[in-house]
């Protein structure tokens, strides 16, 4: 019996796209304005309930308050050093004791973390580049090794936070490999560069004022870590210690750099705070029928479990899928020639933890394989090849001038890109599996009237070196 056809939520804006264009594409021009409202939107909404160890909304608006608005109007920045000085009056008015804001005076700047800032390479990699760096065979023996050396830590934390062992250690694995490489840049002068000149300005005067702020609470004397400002072996950024991270040990300290205990316990109880439940997956890899429509597939776009098995799906090896819990979402990283994922509410803590998808997924497989669960079954697209950022630059320029909403011209494949190149995919009778490839690119491409700023885009990526 052939599959049945899947029952998309009706209320999904996208199940509706079938529809919208029957015979020809028309792209709603005004998804373009709300591509940029609603991830701020979904911010407000994501906030999560005060924690016992702080409130970070409050934090948030305290330190908005006393650090000021960034003036809008156009203005060359002072000299780094003026700078640093002026935050630290400011960083006085919010309440820092002198001698905490005295640590800024040994501040230098790091042309090294601006130029990594600049120029994130991660987000052009393929997934089974990025899967391949993530997971092998010496991870798996060390990550089962720690899991026998930690067995009882594990228990307790997994008994009071709910959190499984082998979430904690693929964490710890991806983050740190397993605490080995916790990082060796001095954390003020990261966090001194970013907020000066760093593409995310307010967020870095926001974790440097709470990494002094550690200082002061004399949690830490030194601050080092990870050129964006993350720290320990379970890299939070100081934000994030200052609200989550636990005394583990029971030495009254949350030393997240050198107490396992402390980094573990602390994992365990910002994935709780974060909404973990317990006993509940994650994320399975599944097969699909030769004639699976792929167009549903979308991470914030749920369906009921029923129907993704009247549909045919099955768990990767074949067995039949499990229809509990009652709905998942379906994750395609590499298109329909990849491997497929169905993922469930606990993904989306994992995303909570670091959004990019390629890292939810892989710490989602690595979990599972840690745990003695199969290793990845779907193989890597013979056609899979990286993007360059000036390659994404000109789709997402491309999609926005056709009508659909790409979001922000920043040469990273992020879920606005996806949604969009799946819309445009729908439109034109394609297998709309959101699978960015240079093809689909040029394809788009020549939609586009020469006289346009994404026809521009596409001869700077073409006038790029040959690959």
């Amino acid at each position: 019996m052939a599959p049945a056809p899947l029952s998309v939520p009706a209320t999904a804006p996208r199940a509706t796209a079938h529809q919208r264009c029957p015979d020809r594409c028309q792209p709603d021009a005004r998804r373009w304005w709300l591509a940029l409202l609603v991830p701020g939107l979904l911010w407000l909404g994501s906030v999560r309930a005060a924690d016992p160890a702080g409130d970070p909304l409050a934090d948030r608006l305290a330190t908005h308050l006393c650090l000021g608005e960034p003036s809008a109007a156009a203005a060359p920045d002072p000299p780094f050093r003026d700078w640093v000085a002026a935050f630290a009056h400011a960083a006085r008015d919010c309440g820092i004791s002198t001698t905490a804001v005295a640590a800024l005076e040994g501040v230098t700047w790091q042309a090294q973390v601006a130029r990594l800032d600049r120029n994130q390479p991660e987000y052009n990699s393929t997934f089974s580049g990025y899967l391949g760096r993530r997971i092998g065979a010496a991870t798996l023996r060390q990550g089962q090794a720690l899991r026998a050396t930690h067995a009882a830590l594990l228990a307790n934390l997994e008994a009071r936070y709910g959190v499984p062992a082998e979430i904690l250690l693929a964490l710890w694995a991806m983050e740190s490999g397993f605490g080995a490489n916790i990082g060796t840049t001095p954390i003020l002068d990261a966090l001194a560069t970013l907020a000066y000149e760093g593409r995310r300005r307010d967020l870095y005067r926001r974790e440097l004022l709470a990494a002094l702020r550690i200082l002061e609470r004399g949690e830490a004397t030194t601050l080092i870590g990870s050129w964006a400002g993350a720290m320990g072996q379970v890299q939070f950024m100081p934000s994030t210690f200052l609200a989550y991270a636990v005394d583990g040990s029971g030495d009254g300290r949350r030393d997240i750099w050198r107490s396992v205990p402390d980094a573990l316990a602390s994992a365990a109880h910002y994935l709780h705070r974060l909404g973990w439940q317990r006993d509940a997956p994650w994320l399975l890899e599944v097969e699909l029928p030769a004639d699976f429509d792929p167009y549903p597939a979308e991470l914030d776009l749920p369906i009921a479990s029923a129907d993704w098995i009247a549909a045919g799906v099955r768990l990767a090896g074949g067995a039949p899928l499990p229809g509990q819990p009652a709905q998942a979402a379906m994750v395609l990283p590499a298109g329909m020639q990849g491997p497929a994922f169905l993922v469930y509410d606990n993904f989306h803590v994992l995303l909570e933890w670091n959004r990019s998808l390629f890292f939810g997924l892989a710490a989602g497989q690595l979990a599972r394989e840690l745990a003695g669960g199969p290793a990845l079954v779907g193989s890597q697209p013979a056609s899979e090849q990286p993007l360059r950022r000036a390659e994404v630059m000109a789709l997402q320029q491309a999609l926005n001038q056709l009508g659909f909403a790409a979001g922000p011209v920043d040469g990273m494949v992020g879920l606005g890109t996806r949604r969009a190149l799946r819309a445009w995919q729908a439109c034109h009778g394609l297998r709309a599996d959101a699978w960015p490839t240079l093809a689909l690119i040029t394809r788009i491409h020549a939609q586009v009237p020469a006289a346009t700023p994404a026809a521009a885009g596409i001869e700077q990526s073409a006038a790029l070196p040959p690959r």
